[in-house]
């Protein structure tokens, strides 16, 4: 009698229990948001001028505490990632939210590691932070997507000759971007970036200016199917994508790109995008010169940075290379591995390359889309197409051709485009051609407001 007691009102409370979360989550139900917005609580007070800015340009905004997702999330998920995803599909579902900006590095806003590596390859990689992860809420039924098929706790596992998790959906439900935000101090920096782009940029001259730097990716000395300047033939398909900008090429094969101090010089002059096209690590980018794969042309590194004074000129920066977006570097990668950290990952700064550029508070950009893992181009794929050489073209497609103007949008369709004309077999092996193609989408990530209005509003 007593056990059953205990058990009825053990049921009550979960009852209960649930009924409080889809009341916290329905109290408005004639309410719809487009933008969720979920940070520390100690970042809160400093969002709310973003918020304010956000309503009065038509986008109907929501600011939750990561704690509170928690909280209320507390009978769903395995772990803190996997609720903030549950919290996602519940905002989808509930007020029919279209962007989710997360703001806080990996220490205060959970990541999600996928376990999708060829573990043969020279460059072995066992896992990667996938922020799609968060954007691909639903699963081909309209089920919740966990991208752990087999349930046991690995994520986007294809480490075998088959998928281990198969069928996932990848398709982007919600655009998702994220604002690396160590500390209050740069979350007023980007909230005051974001808002005097959005307020200051449309019909400005600058923004007209279209940067693109590349070199010979891919040394055709090295392989004889490496024909041609593989950077500089990619940018230019990004260029015929942008009618109407005014084009500054930095290239190796004509002299116009040889330092750090091209690529600052005309990015301090003002530029509506930059396009980087090369080789890369969480601390630097940089190509070759025609043919010449002992000779690195070296770009911006964390390092350099610092000269960059463009102020509210901001870009969008697309990034094409290894690791420009590892937003889980940390010092402490020296003590773990100290050997690979030093001599090849270089995976040790206080921060990225991609977000260091976004949070610069005198210039940078206002907005990076880049791998946080190695980078994939065609020249890894047997079919010796598609890959990054595919999707930044899109990206391009998307805004100069197809008229999309909201980033997260851009980067969204863009996936979306990708996974339609490279649809992925997960009864293939790891490190095949479908392995590299989820890659390719599951580690492209935005740093940045994924409802940010390209050139900024008209009023």
């Amino acid at each position: 009698m007593n056990g059953t007691r205990v058990l009825i009102v053990c049921t009550l409370t979960i009852l209960l229990l649930a009924t409080v979360i889809n009341t916290g989550l329905s109290s408005n139900e004639n309410v719809t948001y487009h933008l969720l917005i979920v940070a520390p609580h100690e970042f809160c007070k400093a969002l709310e001028p973003l918020v304010e800015h956000k309503i009065k340009h038509g986008i109907k905004t929501k600011l939750v505490g990561i704690e509170d997702v928690y909280d209320q999330m507390f009978w769903y998920g395995r772990d803190k990632a996997e609720k903030l995803k549950y919290f996602i599909k519940f905002a989808k579902d509930i007020w029919g939210i279209k962007y989710v900006l997360l703001v806080g590095d990996y220490r205060k806003i959970p990541i999600r590691y996928v376990y999708n590596s060829n573990n043969y390859s020279d460059f072995p990689e066992p896992k990667f932070v996938s922020e799609l992860y968060y954007a691909d809420i639903y699963d081909k039924n309209g089920s919740f997507s966990s991208w752990d098929t087999d349930n046991d706790g690995i994520y986007g596992e294809w480490i075998g000759d088959e998928a281990e998790d198969k069928n996932i959906d990848l398709y982007p439900d919600v655009c998702v971007g994220r604002l690396a935000c160590r500390d209050v101090r740069e979350v007023g920096i980007m909230v005051d970036k974001i808002i005097k782009y959005e307020t200051g940029t449309y019909n400005s001259e600058w923004f007209k200016r279209f940067v693109v730097v590349a070199g010979d990716t891919y040394p055709e000395c090295l392989n004889p199917r490496w024909v041609g300047n593989e950077g500089e033939i990619n940018t230019m398909k990004a260029i015929q994508n942008m009618s109407g900008f005014e084009v500054v090429k930095l290239w190796t094969s004509d002299g116009s790109f040889t330092g750090p101090r091209d690529i600052i010089r005309e990015m301090n002059r003002g530029c509506g995008f930059i396009f980087f096209e090369g080789h890369g690590s969480p601390m630097t980018w940089a190509t070759h010169p025609p043919n010449d794969p002992k000779t690195w042309i070296k770009g911006l590194s964390i390092y350099n940075m610092w000269r960059l004074h463009n102020f509210y000129k901001l870009p969008v920066c697309l990034v094409s290379g290894c690791h420009n977006s590892q937003i889980d570097v940390t010092p402490f990668n020296l003590l773990i591995h100290p050997r690979e950290s030093l001599l090849m990952r270089l995976d040790y700064p206080i921060e990225c390359w991609s977000w260091k550029l976004v949070s610069l508070p005198f210039g940078g950009a206002i907005a990076a889309v880049g791998n946080t893992g190695l980078g994939m181009t065609k020249e890894d794929k047997e079919s010796f197409e598609g890959a990054s050489d595919y999707l930044d073209a899109r990206f391009f497609w998307e805004y100069g051709k197809n008229g999309t103007d909201i980033l997260g949008e851009v980067w969204a369709n863009a996936i979306t485009a990708y996974l339609n004309k490279y649809p992925i077999d997960w009864n293939t092996p790891a490190g095949a051609d479908s392995s590299i193609d989820a890659k390719v989408v599951q580690e492209w990530i935005l740093l940045g407001d994924p409802s940010l209005k390209i050139g900024g509003y008209r009023d």
